[in-house]
């Protein structure tokens, strides 16, 4: 299994970006996929998840309202579309698979970071 995560960067506080995820290797049905993201000095953290058979989603309280997470099943993809992003985003984003929404040892596979940088 494979994971290709991409759509990270440099973005000044309050724009948008999107991340997206790309699976390869398998189906999710019964699965879930989402993000973790650390930033420098601090612990690896879960920011989202869906579950792939229902769409339920799942955020960290510290980005519900600002980012949205998304699935396309067709592209066996998920996406995380990040609005009025904050400094305190600045972080490593990685893609995970699994039931990650009950945190990182349940995550089965993890993809590559993608930076992530909001300057203020």
């Amino acid at each position: 299994v494979q994971l290709q995560a991409s759509g990270g960067g440099l973005v000044q506080a309050g724009g948008s970006l999107r991340l997206s995820c790309a699976a390869s290797g398998r189906t999710f049905s019964n699965y879930g996929m989402g993000w973790f993201r650390q930033a420098p000095g601090k612990e690896r953290e879960f920011v989202a998840a869906i579950v792939w058979s229902d769409s339920t989603t799942y955020y960290a309280d510290s980005v519900k309202g600002r980012f949205t997470i998304s699935r396309d099943n067709a592209k066996n993809t998920v996406y995380l579309q990040m609005n009025s992003l904050l400094p305190e985003d600045t972080a490593v984003y990685y893609c995970a698979a699994g039931a990650i929404w009950y945190g990182s040892r349940f995550v089965d596979y993890w993809g590559k970071g993608t930076q992530v940088t909001v300057s203020s």
